[in-house]
């Protein structure tokens, strides 16, 4: 077999995160995918007709975007060449993407590959599976993409009644963590996002969006999600999400991840090729791992999957100099850290805050978390850092990055 090439990141763009029915509302996934494809083209001078193609992950899919990766390349001005798909693991399908990239690359199947992750889930589609078959005497049943996909992730054989707040509960019982502990979580992943804000830590990762409005269009150049003025007190008077069934409940709005608009892409291939192409890589990819466990207590598994790709890198928590643990809830990432024996407040932690904070725009997470480690490493003077996040339906996703 021929020896696998090296695989470099370039330019990880995205968008600004916006909040559910938010500034970005109303722009689609392919609005936003174009929008960062576009922005890549130009910051890079990239040739389109160089890249071989556009893998696309989206979350909350509809049928005006089949096969978004190419649709959206098309959109961007992409020759018909340019081949693309669509993919989703959930919460992990913005890094999926980019290791399919990287496997592309790295096997010579291709040479120069985007990965792009787009969501709008303010956007997301209201669904009937029974239309076809006519429409009953009580009407069609009408299902809400968002909260049904996570309640079927599981399956017929693992059901997640309660959806992705039920199993984090499951955790704060499991780890015997408190409401406080929590909350004072989500208020540093708050002011850390908001003092990245302050200090314009994300400029070089932004690509500022225009927004059509009745009085003109209006441009987007930063995040929406992160709250300058929550304090522990506020975070403290949210009701838990399962208190009425459960009286121990503890998982609130402010301490989980939001639901999300944007879009995020970079470009995937060899050193050599981005020589060619003028490309400066901004990453290495040194390793990746995929763990599955109970969907129940999915928040954990990313203990597993970080654990197996540190073990292929041959490295430890201590040699790492960023850590980026996607925050679906403080409760998971609590439970994650006691597992690694982390510490809450350690500085390499979200050091700009992650999902609780900037967002969690399921489909492009993965890339606008990539877009952050790449600029929070030299920023650090540091060499290397982990992305990892839990998935919904009992799966997480890490990968160990290179300073490149």
């Amino acid at each position: 077999m021929t020896e696998l090439r090296e695989v470099v990141v370039c330019a990880p763009l995205r968008t600004p995160v916006g909040r559910m029915g938010g500034v970005l509302a109303p722009l689609s996934a392919r609005d936003l995918g174009v929008v960062v494809l576009r922005a890549l083209l130009d910051r890079t001078g990239l040739d389109p007709a160089a890249v071989d193609g556009v893998i696309g992950s989206q979350g909350y899919p509809t049928m005006e975007s089949p096969a978004f990766g190419r649709v959206a390349a098309l959109d961007a001005g992409f020759p018909v060449t340019t081949t693309g798909y669509q993919l989703d693991r959930r919460c992990g399908s913005g890094l999926q993407a980019v290791l399919n990239a990287a496997m592309e690359v790295q096997t010579g199947v291709s040479d120069v590959v985007v990965a792009l992750g787009a969501e709008s889930m303010s956007n997301a589609p209201i669904y009937t599976e029974q239309g076809r078959r006519g429409v009953s005497p009580g009407g069609l049943m009408l299902h809400d993409a968002l909260a049904r996909g996570r309640e079927t992730v599981g399956g017929v054989n693992f059901p997640t009644p309660e959806g992705n707040v039920g199993s984090a509960e499951l955790l704060r019982a499991d780890y015997g963590i408190s409401r406080e502990a929590q909350d004072a979580f989500a208020l540093q992943s708050h002011r850390r996002a908001v003092a990245a804000q302050q200090s314009g830590a994300f400029g070089a990762e932004l690509v500022p969006v225009e927004v059509p409005g009745r009085r003109g269009p209006v441009v987007v150049d930063r995040d929406e999600h992160p709250r300058a003025d929550t304090t522990l007190d506020a975070l403290g008077a949210l009701r838990p999400i399962l208190g009425r069934g459960d009286p121990d409940a503890t998982v609130t709005a402010g301490n989980s991840s939001g639901q999300n608009d944007a879009a995020a892409a970079c470009v995937v291939t060899t050193p050599e090729r981005a020589a060619e192409l003028g490309l400066d890589p901004a990453l290495r990819l040194v390793s990746w791992a995929v763990a599955g466990n109970d969907p129940l207590r999915f928040g954990v598994a990313p203990v597993p999957a970080a654990n197996l790709a540190l073990q292929r890198a041959g490295i430890g928590f201590d040699d790492l100099d960023v850590i980026e643990l996607n925050e679906a809830f403080a409760v998971q990432v609590l439970a994650c850290l006691a597992d690694w024996g982390v510490d809450a407040e350690d500085p390499r932690l979200n050091p700009q805050g992650s999902g609780i904070s900037i967002g969690h725009p399921i489909g492009a997470t993965g890339i606008r978390i990539l877009a952050t480690l790449a600029h929070e490493l030299p920023a650090l003077d540091g060499e290397l850092a982990l992305e990892t996040m839990c998935i919904g339906g009992g799966q997480a996703l890490a990968a160990v990055f290179a300073r490149a």
